[in-house]
């Protein structure tokens, strides 16, 4: 989407109401006018802080730690991990640890075909493309599978008398 950090920070808080629109207007005022504007990442951790209970927190976390690719598709996996990779930052602080994590989530058969990717220091992004490819070719021997097992069963079906 192309937003600016700066202007992520704007759009959010021109859209906040009640409550939180009062929080943030009184943390404006209450920070000197020389102070820089605050980064997307400086107010979503406050706002967080703020707003998101201890508890919901751990539970975010604990989820993360379980987190597995299952039925998902890998950009939806991806997607559950970077979501839940915010609450638990300890465990995802350096890029090795955040794709060693990823992967450890990833399907038996494509964790064991990454297991040179973990000795490597590769980017997060690098290890996406690289699952993705992974995704796709599985996805075409089952599909190539399948048509090989439906038309045995419709060769076989012809030899049987009816």
């Amino acid at each position: 989407m192309g937003v600016a950090k700066m202007s992520k920070v704007s759009f959010t808080t021109f859209q906040l109401r009640g409550e939180a629109y009062q929080w943030c207007h009184a943390y404006e005022l209450s920070s000197p006018a020389e102070a820089a504007s605050l980064t997307w990442t400086q107010f979503l951790d406050i706002f967080l802080r703020e707003y998101v209970p201890q508890i919901l927190k751990e539970s975010w976390r604990a989820e993360f730690e379980q987190l597995r690719y299952g039925a998902m598709t890998v950009s939806e996996y991806a997607v559950h991990f970077s979501d839940l990779a915010r609450h638990a930052p300890a465990l995802v602080a350096t890029v090795r640890e955040r794709v060693r994590r990823f992967i450890e989530g990833l399907h038996p058969s494509i964790r064991s075909s990454m297991a040179r990717e973990l000795e490597m220091d590769i980017s997060y992004q690098q290890v996406m493309g690289i699952v993705r490819r992974f995704e796709g070719m599985f996805a075409r021997d089952r599909e190539e599978r399948e048509a090989k097992r439906s038309r045995d069963v419709g060769y076989y079906s012809e030899l049987v008398p009816q």
